[in-house]
């Protein structure tokens, strides 16, 4: 690893209104190394990389690369300066192929482009750096790991030296992060300059050579990662040292909460997102659910909640004394993967996000305003929800505290069945641990909760049982106790039920 610099941040400050997301940073990545961005939500990570990336402007400090003091206005000024940025939601068109979204944006020369050149070119990457990819395959016939490829030889054909990855990993099986990992190093190899953005301490630990903690949208410090454990990491992102154990205890006189069976379901294109899938969920229990994005996990919680009308199969609903019962008698309470689009609404209030549950409660023609109010004020304190006012929009809070109201207002009512989407994805460690508490609360209430989570160590952990869909077939079921997170990621993958 070099000394020398490729990117080197002074001051670097920037307010929004009165608030500052980043104060005054310092902070250098090297050539040819792998630097992680810690932080809680919050922290100012996604503002400090937005502005090296040219999506926001300093409003004071300096930015320099490869030891010139340089002026970033807009992306096409960081790609300019070998700067190439890759998004946790990708910036891709479903309808157009891998080469066409790799030269989408760039002038073309005169007499147009030499699309078999082009191609010549995406083969030689893919074989340098180790990437499998077809440059004709459209985008939405890929699967994320070959998006994310898409994305990756988009900055690289482009020539950027300097790559920032924003949670590379989050939908991605053990084995295909396993695979990026190798690919980055390979990157490094070349003398690229890398930084990662992650939520997963271990991956930092795995991959990056440096870390830099932000606190509060400044610089905690930065260490050498072969100095640091889980545990030190942990305490310099909050500040103080906290138990990082999930608590898992046994489930108490379980018994069965809902049957699905034989369970086809359409996504939205007409194709079957879900194939002849029958399982047991239990009252008092996690039910975790594993899969690639895309797997059918969205229109199973969907379906089970009863947004989605299956094509074929049975959900069935049963009462504490294991007597059938109907739908509309059962309490089902959904957190989607969606928090602002589906969960909440953006420009309402707490108050009134929480009355989107009983807004029918009123009399006449009047709306009931003063209990949602009181709940609102209850969850606020029991989840620990940080807010300046309660007249203040969804939308201006922190993924964390949307979270919290979201899991705090379908818990209040009391569920039989609790189904949760990815409930801590993007969100800190403290957020997280707040989240996964009360997910076990609702278990020691005999609530059946069926819990949809990507990151496979906390599934492993916090569940009783796992269900693993592949290609929206069911490839197993897991006790969680005994199984792994690599026999798991085959499930996924389908690689272990073809045995």
């Amino acid at each position: 690893m070099s000394e020398e610099k490729a990117i080197e941040l002074k001051g670097v400050t920037k307010y929004f209104g009165d608030t500052a997301a980043n104060d005054h940073v310092d902070l250098a990545l090297n050539k040819g190394e792998i630097l992680a961005v810690l932080g809680e939500n919050g922290s100012g990570k996604t503002t400090l990389m937005n502005m090296i990336s040219g999506i926001y402007f300093p409003d004071k400090g300096h930015i320099y690369v490869h030891g010139n003091e340089v002026s970033i206005g807009s992306p096409k000024d960081a790609f300019n300066l070998g700067i190439g940025m890759v998004h946790q939601h990708f910036k891709l068109i479903n309808v157009m192929s891998a080469l066409e979204n790799i030269v989408l944006g760039i002038d073309p020369p005169e007499g147009g482009f030499n699309l078999q050149k082009i191609r010549d070119e995406i083969i030689r990457l893919s074989e340098d750096y180790g990437f499998e990819i077809d440059p004709d395959k459209k985008i939405y016939n890929m699967s994320v790991s070959e998006k994310q490829t898409v994305e990756i030889i988009k900055v690289l054909y482009r020539g950027a030296d300097i790559l920032i990855l924003d949670e590379p990993t989050a939908v991605l099986t053990p084995q295909e992060s396993d695979k990026l990992f190798n690919v980055l190093r390979g990157m490094k190899e070349h003398g690229h300059s890398i930084i990662i953005i992650t939520h997963k301490l271990n991956e930092v630990l795995d991959i990056s050579d440096r870390v830099t903690v932000l606190r509060k949208g400044k610089n905690a410090g930065t260490a050498l990662t072969k100095d640091m454990t889980v545990d030190l990491l942990t305490e310099m992102m909050v500040g103080e040292k906290i138990t990082l154990d999930i608590e898992r205890t046994s489930p108490v006189n379980p018994s069965k909460r809902m049957v699905v069976e034989d369970l086809t379901v359409m996504n939205g294109e007409g194709i079957p997102a879900l194939k002849h899938v029958t399982f047991e969920a239990r009252s008092g229990e996690i039910l975790g659910v594993a899969g690639i994005s895309g797997s059918g996990q969205k229109e199973l919680l969907e379906s089970i909640a009863g947004l989605a009308a299956p094509e074929n199969g049975n959900i069935r609903f049963y009462s504490d004394k294991g007597e059938e019962k109907d739908r509309n008698d059962t309490s089902i309470a959904f957190v989607p993967e969606d928090r602002l689009g589906m969960g909440l609404v953006a420009s309402m209030n707490v108050t009134d996000n929480v009355m989107l549950r009983s807004y029918n409660e009123g009399k006449g023609r009047f709306v009931e305003r003063k209990k949602p109010f009181e709940l609102a004020k209850k969850i606020i304190k029991a989840l620990s929800v940080v807010i300046p006012d309660m007249s203040i929009r969804i939308s201006s809070l922190s993924g964390g505290n949307v979270q919290k109201i979201l899991l705090g207002r379908e818990i209040s009512q009391k569920p039989d069945v609790l189904l949760v989407a990815y409930p801590t994805r993007g969100l800190d460690i403290n957020s997280s641990f707040t989240i996964y508490n009360e997910l076990n609360e609702q278990k020691k209430n005999g609530v059946c909760v069926i819990c949809v989570i990507e990151d496979l160590d906390v599934l492993l952990d916090i569940s009783d049982r796992i269900i693993v869909l592949s290609g929206g077939r069911l490839s197993g079921t897991e006790d969680a106790r005994s199984s792994n997170k690599e026999r798991i990621g085959r499930l996924m993958t389908g690689l272990e039920a073809e045995k």
